[in-house]
């Protein structure tokens, strides 16, 4: 595949996490905690994905291979965790925008440990990608928007886990089948997630029954595609694209909030929409033609 192939499928992932809130908060709505929620969402999609393992062909991988993709898997439970511990302080527009800065922190991390440091253009399309985020997620327009120093702590340690999840989900392991890596990294965030909240509704039968729409949901679009589409593209278009590819999610978190939900959306948000997907389109297409000069160099 070509890698505006790959950087389509990271994409998508993004724009998976983009459903997600609208789940949750529809899940918030019919009563459910925030360790029903989170523990649901990690718990069914760890079922799912290992589900769709025992019908591939299987590869056998080392104790320590294992043991790497599951400790990979930690960064991907605690971005959950530490999210939904901002959004309990946080008013849910800011609480993203403290999220979004992974696009920033993706980049300085390939810098550190790839030594690939970040070009103006790319620079410019993180800006791009906050400005856009800031407009988005109505921060400017709100009246008594409180800002909390704990949340604020919550939300930045949020944005750092993600993007260690999107730069080891680069990194690590790249010839492990995507869907085995998938269901380890899984295996990673659904122990992390159960370690901070026990998973209490596995033993009431009521909540567990209620909740398997919700977690169905969650799980699909929160925790089998994630880690399988990043298998797939983050070792070809690199954590630093990969980041500013992942932040279709905004977008996609007005879009269903509109026309699932029904809230409203104001015409500054609709303009960060645009700005952002402007970014990750520009982005995308000075990679891909940097790659075609590389080609033709080497050629």
């Amino acid at each position: 595949m070509k890698l505006w192939h790959y950087a389509l499928i990271v994409f998508l992932e993004g724009c998976c996490y983009g459903i997600l809130s609208t789940f949750v908060k529809l899940a918030y709505t019919a009563g459910f905690t925030v360790s029903a929620v989170a523990g649901g969402q990690y718990f069914f999609g760890a079922v799912l994905i290992w589900l769709v393992v025992l019908f591939t062909k299987k590869k056998k991988l080392t104790r320590i291979q294992t043991a790497k993709l599951i400790l990979s898997g930690i960064p991907f439970g605690l971005t959950g965790i530490f999210y939904y511990q901002a959004l309990q302080t946080l008013n849910a527009s800011l609480a993203i925008v403290f999220l979004f800065q992974f696009v920033w922190i993706g980049a300085l991390l390939e810098w550190l440990f790839h030594k690939k440091r970040p070009t103006k253009r790319k620079l410019t399309s993180i800006v791009l990608l906050l400005m856009g985020s800031i407009l988005a997620a109505n921060v400017l327009f709100q009246e008594h928007m409180a800002l909390s120093w704990l949340g604020s702590f919550w939300g930045m340690l949020a944005a750092l886990t993600f993007s260690t999840f999107v730069f080891l989900s680069s990194s690590v392991e790249k010839t492990a089948p995507p869907i085995l890596k998938s269901a380890l990294l899984s295996t990673g965030g659904v122990l992390t997630v159960f370690i901070v909240f026990p998973p209490s509704f596995l033993f009431d039968l009521d909540v567990f029954m209620g909740l398997i729409p919700y977690g169905l949901a969650l799980g699909i679009f929160g925790v089998v595609l994630p880690p399988l589409l990043f298998s797939i593209g983050m070792p070809h278009v690199g954590s630093g694209l990969g980041t500013i590819l992942t932040a279709s999610e905004l977008p996609v978190v007005l879009t269903m909030s509109s026309f699932v939900l029904a809230e409203p959306i104001s015409l500054p948000q609709w303009i960060g929409v645009i700005v952002i997907l402007g970014g990750i389109v520009s982005s995308n297409i000075r990679s891909e033609n940097s790659n075609k000069k590389s080609t033709l160099w080497l050629s």
